[in-house]
């Protein structure tokens, strides 16, 4: 369906979205979306450090101490 959409359709769209709801409007949605995106990434980020953490947590190091290999 949007398969043929080219450049000067893009254009067109954009210059219809701007005639219906103004300068204004657009600037502040388009802010908006900033906004979300700024946050997900954040999200993302902080994800991947609560899981670095706690692999780093489950792989140290639980070789039995010198002492109790010798009661075995």
């Amino acid at each position: 369906m949007f398969n043929n959409i080219g450049p000067m359709g893009l254009i067109l769209i954009a210059i219809v979205v701007l005639v219906l709801f103004g300068r204004g409007k657009v600037s502040s949605l388009m802010g908006e979306v900033g906004k979300g995106i700024t946050a997900f990434k954040k999200g993302v980020n902080d994800g991947k450090a609560e899981l670095e953490n706690e692999s780093a947590e489950v792989a140290r190091d639980v070789t039995p101490a010198a002492a109790d290999k010798d009661k075995a």
